[in-house]
């Protein structure tokens, strides 16, 4: 099993940039693909990258395709979200999740989420 736990989330106005980070625990964190999703008040959650297990391959949802950058260091067992040019419809809970795929499915393990705020 892995535990995941997301930090760097706040407030922060149109334009602006966070950084995500989500740091896993338990089994080696090499072996797992990392996706970030995210859930709006009264929206799904919805898919926002994936990263594969060396970090050679990235995927992101349209809506955040050139803005956000998906990382990670399996040295530290940790990956990274940073999002730039934030836009209020960024506004959600951030999920990190672990899997054996880096695509919008199959993800096994779950962190608790980072609320993200963008002001207007």
């Amino acid at each position: 099993q892995v535990q995941l736990v997301e930090s760097g989330g706040g407030l922060v106005q149109a334009g602006g940039s966070l950084r995500l980070s989500c740091a896993g625990s338990g089994r080696t964190f090499s072996n797992y693909a990392m996706g970030w999703f995210r859930q709006a008040p009264g929206k799904e959650r919805e898919f926002v990258a994936g990263i594969s297990w060396g970090g050679g391959s990235t995927v992101y949802a349209d809506s955040v395709k050139g803005r956000f950058t998906i990382s990670r260091d399996n040295a530290k067992s940790t990956v990274y979200l940073q999002m730039n040019s934030l836009k209020p419809e960024d506004t959600a809970v951030y999920y990190c999740a672990a899997g054996p795929d880096w695509g919008q499915g199959a993800y096994h393990y779950w962190g608790q989420g980072t609320q993200v705020t963008v002001s207007s």
